[in-house]
């Protein structure tokens, strides 16, 4: 498989900039994630790199090889849309031999051994001949997937495309995507929304913001260690709480806007914003904890409740289980472990 290169990759649509500068090397069998909200540019950049959009500059590189300016058949990629794109008039095994006859991959013979495999890879090869119209949401887009892998492109885009599926259905399919990315080695480009998805897939996760680069890493370090409040906030919507950092006679301490102390590990002197997921607090009776606050909502969520606690003027989640239950207006306390908190700039 190959790695891709890309450099300094601005992209304008008229006087609006969308991309400010992306560089980033994607290292071959690896599966990365592009993750953000809409209009973040992530789609943008993975078009790009399939050749569907011109750069106003920068260079993409495939296996060493500036392709920035070549046609996306001149790539060696393969691309799964969020539509899935199937062609209705075709049958299942015709839709995803279409890429091998465009391309001109190989004899008859050779194209219909490619497509069996890349059907029985996707457990579909019971299904060759009925049509697009025949087969649930889940089939196609495994139909879509088998298309996109049956040349064994140097590198594989995916462009958000579990989201048209109920929650079980992409569940599955995140697992599928795992076991193929492990069973054939691709390098794999992956745009999302959903950071459960990008977490749980993903080898390395690159946030964008507004046409940059927030923050990448492993999916563990940017879920642990989040460099910004944007990036903390995103990734697992932790709780934000503006505080000032200082030592104190018992260590170091970060005083909230109504005058409650949290013991903190680390950080420098001065106005900071406190980092705390929902999970890495615990509701506790008041008095009890290093906060404290009212109650203002409990949502029942199954296996856990999610509380809104109204500390220091500002909403806390809480995710716990469901054995203590407090009632909306209840005085708590909200024990943290000072290992938890992350200390950020204050933006």
């Amino acid at each position: 498989m190959a790695d891709v290169r890309l450099t300094q990759i601005k992209k304008s649509f008229g006087q609006v900039e969308v991309l400010h500068g992306i560089t980033l090397d994607i290292v071959s069998g690896e599966f990365i994630s592009l993750l953000g909200a809409s209009g973040c540019g992530k789609t943008t950049l993975l078009r790009i790199v399939a050749g569907l959009e011109g750069v106003t500059s920068g260079t993409v590189e495939i296996a060493g090889r500036d392709v920035t300016e070549l046609p996306p058949e001149k790539r060696d990629i393969s691309m799964m849309f969020q539509s899935y794109a199937l062609l209705p008039h075709l049958s299942v095994s015709e839709n995803v031999r279409f890429p091998l006859r465009m391309r001109k991959i190989g004899s008859r013979d050779e194209q219909a051994e490619k497509v069996r495999d890349a059907l029985e890879t996707v457990q579909l090869g019971h299904l060759a001949d009925r049509k697009p119209r025949q087969l649930s949401g889940g089939q196609q887009q495994r139909v879509a997937l088998a298309r996109a892998i049956v040349s064994r492109p140097q590198v594989l885009l995916l462009d958000e495309p579990l989201s048209n599926l109920d929650a079980r259905l992409r569940e599955d399919m995140q697992v599928e995507l795992i076991e193929i990315h492990k069973r054939l080695g691709l390098t794999s480009i992956f745009v999302t929304h959903d950071q459960e998805e990008a977490l749980s897939l993903s080898d390395r996760v690159v946030l964008l913001n507004g046409g940059k680069v927030e923050q990448e890493g492993a999916p563990s370090e940017i879920y642990s260690n989040p460099a910004t409040g944007f990036a903390s906030n995103f990734l697992g919507a932790a709780n934000l709480l503006p505080a000032t950092l200082s030592q104190t006679s018992g260590g170091r301490a970060a005083k909230l806007e109504d005058g409650q102390v949290i013991p903190i590990e680390a950080g420098e002197d001065g106005d900071v914003t406190l980092s705390l997921r929902q999970e890495d607090a615990t509701l506790c009776a008041d008095g009890e904890g290093a906060l404290s606050g009212v109650v203002a909502a409990r949502i029942y969520l199954g296996a856990r409740n999610r509380y809104v606690v109204k500390v220091a003027g500002h909403e806390v989640r809480v995710l716990t289980g469901t054995e203590d239950v407090f009632e909306s207006g209840t005085r708590v306390g909200l024990k943290i472990d000072p290992a938890r908190v992350r200390v950020l700039p204050r933006d």
